[in-house]
């Protein structure tokens, strides 16, 4: 297996972390480790810290982790001393002397970058309020499988401009794909590489890939009947599908609400690579652990 830059003891908190070279590697791994399972991380221990709900990414870094020849050992904030006064920098310190990298689910960014300050071990973002970039890199990772490239390709969003917009719009753009996003008022994302309209009929014409997501994340419970109307014109339906070019694929990083966001005949439709894109978060992830962990 060929990895012509090195990523060993490295973190991963946002996509702009990494240059265009480092992604591809990431990539290119991942689809080799697809294709060829192999054992790199024997005896290796991934500590996965999940403050928030989660099944796609939990279980596939604990899957992974497994799959490349190491374990796992799953730690909620409610079950070590943090619950009970210790600093997160002491917890961090001694983590690092029995762990080799750490997953962690956190709505805080400012708090992720707290626990890779005080590591010394690899963080690897699983998901904060700011970004996702596992996410993002299993959902190139999709579109390179089915449409055989990313660059030259365009992308178009629908719906709320979340955290998985924008890891999406920095990683596709620096692999030289064209993100358009229509996102109503008020639900802009915050990357700047992506063109922003508020039509979702402009965003799904002529796509290659279509993407959405949930319009009510962790956290936004309690504006969920707002965010509901605000959000009705922009789902991904039938119709736009139309609208995107004939060989078009269509992505959700899940969990779904159909009806809501997205149209059951389009998530479960001929044009769907959703499983496919729950699936490669596994491959994705693995690629990570195995260039980050020395």
């Amino acid at each position: 297996m060929k990895t012509p830059v090195s990523l060993r003891g490295r973190d991963l908190l946002r996509i702009r972390d990494l240059s265009r070279e480092e992604a591809e590697t990431i990539l290119d791994v991942a689809a080799d480790l697809k294709a060829n399972p192999q054992p790199l991380l024997p005896q290796k221990t991934l500590g996965l810290i999940f403050g928030q709900p989660s099944t796609r990414t939990r279980i596939s870094f604990a899957t992974g982790i497994v799959q490349l020849g190491g374990g796992f050992v799953t730690l909620t904030p409610d079950e070590m001393q943090l619950s009970r006064g210790e600093s997160l920098y002491d917890t961090a310190h001694v983590l690092s002397r029995y762990l080799d990298a750490l997953a962690i689910r956190v709505l805080s960014h400012e708090e992720l970058e707290a626990w890779a300050d005080a590591s010394d071990i690899p963080v690897i973002n699983a998901l904060t309020s700011v970004e996702h970039p596992c996410q993002a890199l299993a959902d190139v990772l999709t579109i390179r499988e089915h449409l055989g490239r990313i660059e030259g390709l365009r992308i178009g969003w629908v719906g709320d401009g979340t955290n998985v917009l924008d890891s999406l719009a920095d990683l596709a753009s620096m692999l030289g794909a064209e993100v358009v996003a229509a996102c109503p008022e008020g639900y802009d994302p915050a990357s700047d590489n992506l063109s922003l309209v508020r039509d979702p009929h402009e965003a799904a014409r002529g796509a290659d890939v279509l993407v959405t997501d949930i319009w009510v994340s962790l956290g936004q419970e309690a504006g969920r009947e707002q965010r509901l109307r605000d959000l009705e014109p922009y789902r991904l339906d039938e119709q736009l599908v139309a609208l995107a070019a004939p060989e078009a694929i269509v992505l959700h990083c899940l969990p779904a609400h159909p009806g809501e966001e997205i149209a059951p005949g389009v998530l479960y439709g001929e044009h769907s690579a959703v499983w496919d894109e729950a699936e490669n978060r596994l491959h994705a992830q693995k690629a990570l652990l195995a260039l980050l962990i020395p």
